[in-house]
């Protein structure tokens, strides 16, 4: 399945222009035979906001997941974008996944706050599995921060997640996240692992780009330098079987020495 990764940090605090810088990049992959497209987190808003979080949070089956389901069926293409969700009082850091045909698929809540920012304006999700079937793969959510807890991709290998989606705004100087802990991710669980950045300065940030595509034997299909790119990899569906089979890491577990893990 052939996947596109915006690669861009789009124009924070304007949803319209961000929705149609969407549109534009959702037609460009159809094109080119991609059949999803993931956008980085926070894309919806941009990332670096400060208090217009709140004002500009929406929940999961507002106007722009509204608008990107036309978007998606229109172009014929599976949507993944981050945006601030809003559910009651709180607000979360979120992820949503929609289909070819316009449906939601799956939205995810960040687990792992980081920094000040995010826990303070953010509460963290409970739910660290999410997981939806896309054609033949089972597609699970992980955002930024969450994928450099091996909890976190351990436990969606365990639940069969064969690509993991990581929308993600790695800042310098941690550029090794996308050179060196994804691939490494991708490997100890025998899963695609999808990272798509943000990229260029935002307000007190500056984002590394390189986005990444890291197949199950850890080999990089596919990394974005540093600027604005639509990457595109194709994700084998066949790969993660043949690679757990080959790779013996969660058949030779012992989960009774682990428990000290969970204190």
């Amino acid at each position: 399945m052939r996947t596109a990764l915006l690669q861009s940090s789009g124009r924070p605090g304007e949803v319209d222009a961000n929705l149609r810088a969407l549109d534009a990049a959702a037609a460009r992959a159809a094109r080119a035979g991609a059949e999803l497209i993931a956008a980085p987190e926070m894309f919806l808003t941009g990332y670096a906001i400060g208090d217009d979080v709140r004002r500009l949070a929406e929940p999961a089956d507002g106007p722009s997941a509204h608008a990107l389901a036309t978007v998606a069926d229109r172009h014929g293409i599976a949507i993944a974008y981050g945006y601030p969700e809003r559910d009651g009082e709180h607000v979360y850091n979120s992820v949503q996944l929609i289909s070819a045909d316009g449906a939601p698929l799956a939205n995810y809540r960040k687990t792992h706050l980081y920094g000040d920012f995010e826990r303070g304006h953010f509460t963290p999700g409970d739910d660290p599995v999410v997981q939806a079937r896309l054609g033949p793969l089972t597609v699970g959510l992980l955002i930024c921060y969450d994928v450099e807890f091996p909890e976190n991709t351990r436990a969606h290998a365990l639940a069969g997640t064969d690509l993991l989606l990581v929308p993600t705004a790695l800042m310098h100087p941690y550029r090794f996240v996308a050179d060196s802990l994804v691939p490494v991710r991708a490997f100890e669980n025998q899963m695609y692992v999808a990272y798509v950045n943000r990229t260029g300065p935002e307000g007190e940030f500056r984002f590394v780009g390189l986005s990444t595509v890291a197949a199950p034997d850890g080999v990089v299909t596919a990394r974005a330098g540093e600027g604005e790119e639509l990457l595109l990899a194709d994700v084998d569906p066949l790969l993660p079987a043949a690679s757990r089979k080959a790779n013996p890491y969660l058949d030779d577990r012992r989960p009774g020495l682990y428990g000290s893990l969970a204190v």
